[in-house]
């Protein structure tokens, strides 16, 4: 009799705290934020982190150039989709596939910026 009373309170409490799950969870929350001044803030973000952790090499810290070319003043001389494919192909001495398509696309976007 006595197992029987265990199992039935323990019941009770997993049936209430289904209740409670199905009445009140509301899933993960959404944050408001202005998501496009985010986007753009964490995309240069991105891109700067991309660019020091692996074109800083041959491209200098600051972009200025050493091995690879100067690309301070890269998006005057050529359009993001150039850019882009100029890192996913290569071009003379640089290598292709340095860095993934998704990382290329950020980076071309940040880079077709400087003029």
């Amino acid at each position: 009799m006595k197992k029987v009373g265990l199992t039935m309170i323990g019941n009770v409490i997993l049936a209430g705290c289904l209740v409670f799950l199905l009445f009140f969870y509301q899933g993960p929350q959404k944050q408001t934020t202005n998501k496009t001044a985010k986007k753009s803030t964490s995309s240069a973000d991105n891109a700067q982190q991309i660019v020091s952790s692996n074109c800083t090499t041959c491209h200098g810290q600051n972009l200025q150039g050493n091995v690879g070319p100067n690309l301070t003043k890269i998006g005057s001389k050529y359009s993001q989709s150039e850019i882009e494919n100029i890192i996913n192909h290569g071009k003379n001495a640089m290598p292709a596939g340095v860095i993934s398509s998704d990382q290329a696309k950020i980076v071309s976007e940040w880079l077709a910026q400087k003029k």
